[in-house]
């Protein structure tokens, strides 16, 4: 092992959050330790790395890009402060690299695949060019960024699929790992189709829309369930009220009470079902509320719903208007992480590359060719930056010179948009819930290859000479 801290006290007492001043820290130490080596060593020519996913989970037909403007924000942001900078120092790093991170700024540009974009194995989804330490540093941001956002999107984008046009509301928030994961999630929900968070602060930073029923903790605390279905709409009179605390059925009738009551002022708008068998619950609560002539009170379904158990209530014709979706998609319970790497391809104008068994990388900056068959069919094609192949190319420049470019300041409507237009357009079989037999076809082009093969033979016959 490299490097390491001593246990100390915090710079900064209490202090538990992730902001601009404290961000450089963090990443894993080695990032930080390369850095002073590199810096050490005059290692400061341009480098580029590429992230990308080895190879898709057995339960994903495809992934949906996301992440990149929290990534973006970063990297323009990117400055330590003077505790930071404090902190290293009494880490042990050398007095003369901390006074270079002083000066710090994200210098480099970035090529990315826009934020709602279908990808596949093996595809650059991002690529960094920046001075060797700088692109380095950035490292493990990057990853925890876009893997957590592309997981959370590509399962999302499986749940509104099986909704089939009913309403998804995200409930995951109390069971995401931590606030920041809590946060960001809701954003990638958003842009796989997911209609609406009960997470507060995402509408108040996102401007995601925000909605919400009621807990049966406030039931509970009433003497009885109509009483506190009164007192819950006299404060919320659109309210959708939970109606299985104690009995579904006698909750649903209570609702039914409540409507006689309050006669032309009554407004509720819906109803929720949370446990038991919701297909058959979701019927008898239909039929008493249409026997009411409360047609347009609408049925709302949750309780550890995933996308097989919705498409399963959909398929049967359940009356069920919309869905609130909670760990299952929060944590994306079948798939929650992705082999996503971020490996160097290319430093001072010379490909490099990784040979270890199973984790080879593909030399230089690359583009993306989506190519569109005439019969529905699509396959992509991965090619060197600077080729012209027939195709819709995937990756543009959001970042110059550390300054993000008006492709990179897209809005969250923009990318809700895309992911729906993208995923409507991909061949009927990757959309399915079951894997895709065959799978989508992404290829390497000629003259890529022709690099790859030349850049190992380099490395080999170097080896080798070594070796003898």
């Amino acid at each position: 092992m490299t490097g390491g801290t001593r246990p100390r006290k915090p710079v900064v007492s209490g202090s538990s959050w992730v902001d601009d001043r404290n961000a450089l820290l963090l990443t894993d130490l080695y990032e930080l330790t390369m850095a002073q080596a590199y810096w050490s060593g005059g290692m400061q020519d341009r480098a580029v790395f590429s992230l990308f996913v080895r190879r898709l989970p057995e339960e994903r037909n495809y992934l949906l890009a996301c992440g990149l403007d929290p990534v973006l924000a970063y990297l323009e942001a990117l400055h330590p402060s003077g505790e930071v900078l404090r902190f290293l120092r009494e880490s042990g790093f050398e007095p003369l690299f901390v006074d270079w991170l002083a000066d710090l700024r994200f210098t480099g540009d970035v090529w990315a695949v826009p934020e709602g974009t279908p990808v596949f194995a093996g595809e650059p989804i991002l690529e960094v060019e920046a001075p060797l330490p700088e692109a380095q540093l950035v490292e493990t941001f990057v990853l925890n960024q876009i893997h957590l956002q592309t997981v959370l999107a590509s399962k999302a984008a499986r749940v509104t699929a099986a909704a089939g046009g009913r309403p998804v509301v995200d409930f995951g928030l109390r069971r995401m790992q931590g606030a920041d994961a809590g946060l960001k999630s809701a954003r990638a929900f958003y842009i796989a189709g997911v209609d609406a968070t009960s997470n507060v602060l995402a509408g108040y930073v996102y401007g995601i829309p925000v909605r919400g029923t009621m807990a049966h903790s406030y039931v509970q605390a009433h003497e009885d369930e109509l009483a506190a279905f009164r007192a819950f709409v006299r404060s919320f009179p659109d309210s959708t009220l939970v109606v299985d605390t104690y009995d579904t059925v006698e909750g649903v009738r209570n609702v039914v009470r409540l409507s006689r009551e309050l006669g032309d002022g009554f407004r509720v708008g819906g109803v929720r079902l949370d446990s038991g068998d919701l297909g058959a619950l979701a019927r008898e609560a239909r039929a008493i509320l249409d026997g009411a002539g409360l047609h347009a009170v609408q049925i709302f379904a949750s309780g550890g719903l995933d996308e097989w158990e919705i498409r399963g209530l959909v398929e049967r014709g359940a009356p069920i208007d919309g869905f609130g979706v909670g760990t299952s998609m929060g944590v994306s319970m079948d798939a929650p992480t992705l082999d996503m790497a971020y490996k160097l391809v290319s430093y001072a104008g010379r490909g490099r590359v990784k040979l270890s068994p199973g984790k080879h990388t593909l030399p230089g900056r690359k583009q993306v060719f989506r190519v569109d068959g005439p019969d529905g069919s699509a396959r992509d094609v991965i090619a060197l930056a600077d080729e012209d192949v027939r195709g819709r190319p995937l990756l543009r420049k959001v970042m110059e010179r550390g300054v993000r470019l008006p492709g990179g300041r897209e809005s969250l409507e923009t990318a809700r948009e895309r992911a729906a237009r993208e995923v409507r357009a991909l061949p009927e079989r990757l959309r399915r819930l079951e894997a895709a037999d065959p799978g989508y076809g992404v290829d390497v082009s000629a003259a890529l290859a022709e690099e790859r093969d030349r850049v190992e033979r380099r490395i080999t016959d170097a080896t080798g000479e070594r070796m003898t």
